[in-house]
């Protein structure tokens, strides 16, 4: 009873409630509007027409255009609702006025360092053209004097996380996806703590949808009433609305300006296998050391700023004002951010460029493959001319309708080569890539269409880093625990099967 009630109070349920009565009152109002057909289905017909033709001028996707196109002609008039309300990708004026002036603060604070754009072009010309891909369009420069260091599991990302965080003597920036109360974030809180009573500056950004199941309602002004600053990033209400389709998916942490995390890791037990959720959860991290964390720094608080309405002093926070350990140079290191809102897809291009830059292998590991026809081609064309591409998908999936449809790629991959492994300990959420050992990153961008189009992500962008090498290690290493999918089976599909997923990937975009 005690949990029934819990239940019934918690703010999920109560969100879904409010949600379900708007949709009631929607169905009400079409009833309604019956008794006149012949006018109604006129009105229908143009604002379908209107919402096609908005769709097809759209920069959208091609596959996320067709899923909507055909949902508004099989179902015109809950298709043009639904495209009405979720089809756009919008955070309303005022905020996207904001993110305008986080792009521009990005721009006049990151500045590349020319003389090693030249040095990486003289080195390698393929290289120099994907960092300047991401400088122009990533908004983020390369450095030649940081350091990186792979961690192949959520325990070792955890274990290094906890001694730099008790080594944090001036800020400490925190921004996830999920955050859940346990051993993982209780740990991690009781430092933070601790180091406010110290005076170090510590702020926490965490997104409030990938939240709502893991921290209570209000949960901000908790952590406040321990000194500790904290923003929600985009926070959920019960209204039918296409803004929440925009999350915060980045994991960072920035401590003291020359030290950053990034990779797949939330804050929560599972990530750290405290508890077996999927199994065993396999996941993948990487830490920075020097003028590379300035790009995490930056992409911190241009996100705090936005939030909080905020004009933070940028200079005081760089890697040189309180870095006291000489920095070795580890290869070149690009930290990079995408922005659902700038027209570019940084994180897919990013992929794609690693993929055309390839001659001998590809690594992918991804927990979910739902991808659109350019990267399909893009593997494909790979694979059949001759370079070794290997991906790892998850064997337990934490989303089952996903996993079908990940599942439902395989056989157009396979045949031209692709070899597909499933992690049969448990569910993988690491994302990353490996190309010839030299070129590589690891960071939050999922192989799906909300990671690649509508979330806020980030990522590491490596050449010839001593870290690439590890990335390699583990892979391989991960292979030998992992089944290699065969085509026979793929092809041996029930039909019904075969027309389920058929349908279901029609509509991925949309997922």
């Amino acid at each position: 009873m005690k949990k029934l009630i819990q239940f019934v109070f918690h703010r999920l349920f109560i969100v879904v409630l409010l949600l379900i009565i708007q949709i009631y009152i929607i169905f009400l109002m079409l009833n309604e509007f019956n008794q006149y057909y012949v006018y109604f289905d006129i009105i229908t017909a143009f604002l379908a027409m209107l919402a096609v033709l908005s769709i097809v001028n759209d920069r959208s996707n091609p596959g996320y255009k067709i899923a909507w196109i055909i949902l508004i002609l099989v179902v015109p008039i809950f298709g043009v609702l639904f495209y009405m309300m979720f089809g756009g990708k919008e955070l309303g004026r005022a905020t996207q006025s904001r993110l305008q002036k986080i792009r521009l603060q990005s721009l006049n604070q990151m500045k590349q360092n020319r003389k090693v754009m030249e040095e990486l072009k003289e080195e390698n010309i393929d290289a120099y053209h994907q960092a300047k891909y991401i400088e122009d369009y990533g908004l983020t420069p390369i450095y030649n004097h940081s350091e990186s260091l792979y961690f192949e599991s959520g325990e070792k990302y955890f274990h290094q996380l906890v001694k730099e965080l008790k080594q944090a003597k001036h800020y400490i920036f925190l921004e996830y996806f999920i955050i859940q109360e346990g051993i993982m974030w209780n740990t991690i809180l009781e430092i933070l703590k601790e180091k406010v009573k110290k005076g170090v500056d510590v702020r926490i950004i965490y997104d409030d949808l990938g939240c709502i199941m893991t921290l209570p309602y209000k949960y901000d002004k908790k952590l406040e009433s321990y000194g500790i600053k904290c923003a929600i990033f985009n926070p959920f209400v019960p209204i039918l609305s296409s803004r929440f389709n925009n999350r915060d998916h980045r994991k960072i942490t920035v401590i003291d300006g020359h030290t950053a995390f990034t990779g797949g890791i939330n804050l929560a037990d599972e990530y750290i296998n405290a508890y077996p959720k999927y199994g065993h959860w396999k996941d993948t991290g990487i830490l920075i050391k020097g003028e590379a964390v300035w790009n995490f720094t930056v992409m911190f608080l241009t996100i705090w700023d936005s939030i909080k309405k905020e004009n933070s002093s940028f200079n005081k926070y760089k890697a040189e004002v309180y870095q006291e350990k000489e920095i070795f140079n580890d290869g070149y290191i690009q930290p990079y951010m995408d922005s659902p809102f700038d027209n570019e897809t940084v994180g897919e291009s990013i992929y794609l460029n690693l993929i055309n830059k390839a001659k001998k292998y590809i690594y992918i590991t991804t927990p979910y493959l739902v991808i659109d026809n350019e990267m399909v081609t893009a593997i494909c064309l790979a694979a059949k001319s001759g370079i070794d591409v290997k991906i790892i998908t998850p064997h337990i999936p934490d989303k089952h309708y996903v996993h079908a449809v990940t599942r439902s790629y395989y056989n157009t991959l396979l045949e031209s080569g692709v070899e597909i492994y499933e992690y049969t300990d448990g569910f993988i959420h690491a994302k990353s890539f490996l190309v010839d050992g030299l070129y590589g990153t690891v960071g939050t961008v999922n192989l799906d269409y909300r990671s690649l189009y509508l979330h806020f992500e980030c990522g590491v962008w490596m050449y010839k880093t001593s870290s690439l090498k590890d990335l390699k290690k583990d892979f391989l290493k991960t292979l030998q625990i992992s089944e290699l999918v065969s085509i026979e089976k793929c092809r041996n599909r029930k039909w019904y099967h075969r027309f389920i997923l058929a349908v279901m990937r029609i509509f991925a975009p949309l997922m």
